[in-house]
């Protein structure tokens, strides 16, 4: 059971892709989606809530696409997630004298401790990581990371 959506997921995959394929252009949505085998229509809503944010930055035109708007260490998975989570509404429903005084403190400390832990994860590290997994045994990489979640 993964504790973070699939929405979630894609995000995270999208920024690492652009982190690792805009250094020369931006990455145009439709070559991200190809190499994650996704339809674009279900990445685009993803990039746009990531430039909202200001996790990307898109770029307009013909060589158009999306690159990092600030430096790969300044962008935790953290910062990812609430970026493409929606907010809950705080729906008014009857609750037990159980779930207010044991399960929503030990779930409030828990959801903590996952986001303090996301953000010490920056897409500086996954894209490290990524960049070592490519490399030939000589420790040289003539070709640029593909991964597809």
């Amino acid at each position: 059971m993964s504790l973070l959506s699939r929405r979630g997921l894609l995000a995270i995959v999208a920024v690492l892709d652009v982190a690792l394929h805009a250094r020369e252009r931006p990455v145009a949505a439709k070559s991200l989606a190809e190499r994650h085998q996704l339809p674009a229509r279900h990445l685009e809503p993803v990039l746009q809530s990531l430039v909202h944010q200001g996790i990307l930055k898109g770029i307009r035109g013909p060589r158009g696409g999306y690159e990092l708007a600030r430096e790969r260490r300044r962008i935790s998975i953290d910062d990812i997630l609430r970026a493409v989570s929606p907010l809950e509404e705080d729906e008014e429903f009857a609750v037990s004298n159980a779930l207010q005084a044991i399960v929503m403190p030990a779930i409030a400390e828990a959801e903590l401790a996952f986001s303090a832990a996301l953000r010490r994860v920056t897409i500086a590290d996954m894209a490290e990581r990524a960049e070592s997994v490519e490399k030939d045994p000589a420790g040289e990489s003539d070709h640029k990371p593909n991964f597809a979640i």
